[in-house]
């Protein structure tokens, strides 16, 4: 298989009929924003009817199909602020490990990412209410020879792993004391799927519905998706749970969105968003998962 570009893989693995989200995506290196001042984004966004997203380019939580955004987070997103009464949204695109610190800079005012939620993240920036909930899973050859089916078997067998630089995945693997010589950090899901090819990692290790969505529009790889789990670090579940990233002060903003969230999230019509892009009814929050809760330090 030829190396997959960035820009081939989008066009590979997007969905059709995906929705616009008000234009192109723009570039990183756009103009950046205006910090929040006294009363700040959340009028400046709703008097400009516009506001400014980062995304990762991760299928299927946010990425870029013939120069337009879709994906779970910004299709989402278009309908929160709709409600808002807030019409275009428009999106640029930055390696995930870059997405706190460019909005914290002022390059956007949120993140639509399906970012997962942690403490550490939590401490540089301000988390809406929880998106969803999803499981890590491991991407490896047919028939899984190996049978690495979790973090634990994957320390035990030293195989190399595969993860997306900044991600979970990768915090999980450095936390269990899997040397760092087993975990490869890569910058997108292309450069995973080819490192997989290539066998120079055994595994890849991410969402199971970003590893679902991997194998669907690859159905020449040879490779197959584990079963879910939750990994446990210090004897704590790390549960996975996603949602939009905003700035510390930013609160009028988050506490709207927030109300605006749960209502789509109530009504149902959440699932009808989010459905095309490969989440069910399991990736609902429970009531019991909180971004409170996942803020917490271990």
């Amino acid at each position: 298989m030829a190396n997959w570009t960035r820009r081939d893989f989008f066009r590979v693995g997007g969905l059709t009929g995906a929705v616009a989200l008000g234009g192109p995506a723009l570039l990183a290196g756009c103009s950046e924003v205006p910090q929040a001042g006294e009363g700040g984004t959340l009028q400046r966004i709703r008097d400009a009817g516009t506001i400014k997203v980062g995304i990762a380019g991760e299928v299927p939580y946010g990425y870029t199909q013939d120069d337009e955004v879709t994906g779970e987070a910004p299709e989402v997103a278009k309908a929160v602020f709709k409600a808002m009464g807030i019409d275009k949204i428009e999106a640029t695109q930055v390696e995930f490990d870059q997405l706190i610190q460019a909005l914290i800079a002022g390059q956007y005012d949120m993140v639509a990412a399906g970012m997962a939620i942690l403490p550490k993240r939590c401490e540089n920036a301000q988390f809406s209410a929880v998106d969803y909930v999803t499981p890590t899973a491991f991407l490896v050859p047919k028939g899984n020879p190996e049978q690495i089916n979790n973090f634990d078997d994957l320390k035990a067998k030293g195989a190399a792993v595969a993860v997306l630089s900044g991600t979970v995945e990768e915090q999980v693997a450095e936390a269990l004391g899997i040397g760092a010589d087993k975990i490869q950090p890569y910058e997108g899901q292309p450069e995973m799927l080819q490192a997989l090819l290539d066998k120079r990692a055994y595994c890849g290790a991410l969402t199971d519905i970003s590893l679902r969505r991997m194998v669907e529009d690859n159905p020449e790889a040879p490779l197959e998706v584990t079963e879910g789990f939750t990994p446990v670090v210090d004897g704590k579940e790390q549960i996975q749970a996603g949602g939009f990233v905003f700035r510390p002060d930013d609160n009028d903003l988050v506490t709207e969105f927030n109300t605006e969230l749960k209502k789509l999230q109530d009504s149902g019509e959440w699932l009808r968003i989010v459905t095309p892009f490969g989440f069910t009814e399991d990736n609902q929050v429970p009531d019991d998962v909180t971004t409170e809760k996942l803020c917490e330090a271990a």
